[in-house]
């Protein structure tokens, strides 16, 4: 008993005792297909929306608990926080800078954490998946 291979169950001349079905005429599911890529681009989408989110919570986190900013790691969350913040980070200006980056930031992270669900399950929908 050895191993077996898919090519062990084609006869000589490549049709498929079981199926009847040549490598040539051999079908696709579509279906199975379809639904691969839409649970896989839902689910990047789910990622991004959740790494966006986390890289605003740490900024929020190093600046309220005074990170060094001389930090490789909080310098790069900073700069991350920039680009993923989306116009949050002066939306409300209150006098203590500590609250408005908590406030702004958090409402950042809020928003991407909310926006990639209802895009997550747009592209479920629309894609035939289950929501």
């Amino acid at each position: 008993m050895g191993a077996h291979h898919i090519d062990d169950d084609l006869r000589e001349d490549g049709e498929n005792p079981v199926s009847g079905e040549s490598p040539a005429t051999r079908s696709v599911d579509w279906r199975a297909v379809r639904g691969a890529v839409v649970r896989g681009l839902s689910g990047l989408v789910r990622w991004v929306g959740l790494l966006a989110a986390l890289v605003l919570v740490l900024h929020v986190l190093f600046v309220v608990g005074e990170g060094n900013s001389d930090n490789g790691i909080v310098s790069f969350v900073a700069d991350a926080s920039d680009v993923v913040s989306l116009g949050f980070e002066d939306l409300f200006l209150p006098e203590d800078p500590k609250l408005m980056v908590l406030v702004n930031y958090g409402l950042g992270a809020l928003f991407w954490l909310v926006v990639s669900s209802v895009v997550a399950k747009l592209i479920r929908r629309i894609g035939g998946e289950s929501a």
